[in-house]
């Protein structure tokens, strides 16, 4: 069945299974998470042992799975995460999908979660194809006046060459920055986050397995909701 979303919002169940009154429930599945994979159980095994406990749905364990994370990586991605403030004159490398579905799922009222690394993800997936929204191009406008305000020299997007209609959104962004005259620069790639995780510029990302690899990262989507999206929806998963 083609995709035929006009907005990356809100999936219809998620006002209940994520109401004020299953945040307790979901806070301490992420503790119990991120205390098992600080020891080593492996993820999958791990959520489910969790979820079962729980008793969460599909959704609610795939929520606390990007939520969580052990201690290791907790304590890495802190001493990687430059301040926003650092970012001036520097070249940055962007997970393009990553962030975009963030800030588009941001705008569109679609759930977020503050999560155990301080970063800000949603529950969205594209399943191998991508479908621009009402919202891509704003959200496009709002990355780009952030990194603007910051002053970064540059900025590399790499986007998965697999992804069908990953060409459409690449000449999205080549156009707007033309437009506003950023300098930016956009390629497709078959295995993005080996050449992020390379690269010597600092990585905008929320992929946590990503970020455990990486030199250096800027938590961009969580500044850009912050002072960019008031009406947010972002519940704190971050125990």
């Amino acid at each position: 069945m083609p995709d035929i979303r006009k907005h990356r919002g809100a999936h219809p169940e998620d006002l209940k299974l994520f109401a004020s009154d299953q945040l307790p429930a979901l806070r301490a599945a992420v503790a119990d998470l991120s205390w098992l994979l600080t020891r080593n159980y492996a993820t999958k095994g791990a959520v489910k042992l969790v979820g079962d406990k729980f008793s969460l749905n599909e959704r609610q364990r795939l929520a606390i799975s990007r939520a969580a994370c052990s201690e290791q990586s907790k304590t890495k991605r802190a001493a990687t995460c430059i301040q926003t403030k650092s970012a001036g004159s520097e070249n940055i490398i962007i997970d393009g999908f990553n962030l975009i579905i963030t800030i588009e799922a941001a705008l569109s009222r679609g759930l977020l979660m503050r999560c155990r690394d301080g970063c800000v993800r949603d529950l969205s997936s594209i399943h191998g194809s991508y479908r621009s929204v009402e919202e891509t191009s704003a959200a496009l406008l709002l990355i780009g006046d952030a990194l603007a305000e910051l002053g970064a020299a540059s900025a590399f997007w790499i986007l998965d060459k697999p992804i069908s209609n990953s060409g459409r959104l690449a000449q999205k962004i080549r156009t707007i920055a033309a437009e506003r005259g950023w300098n930016w620069s956009v390629a497709l790639a078959f295995n993005p986050d080996r050449e992020i995780a390379a690269s010597d510029r600092i990585v905008i990302s929320s992929d946590g397995p990503l970020l455990d690899h990486s030199k250096n990262w800027l938590n961009l989507a969580r500044h850009i909701i912050e002072k960019s999206v008031a009406d947010a929806w972002v519940i704190d998963l971050s125990c």
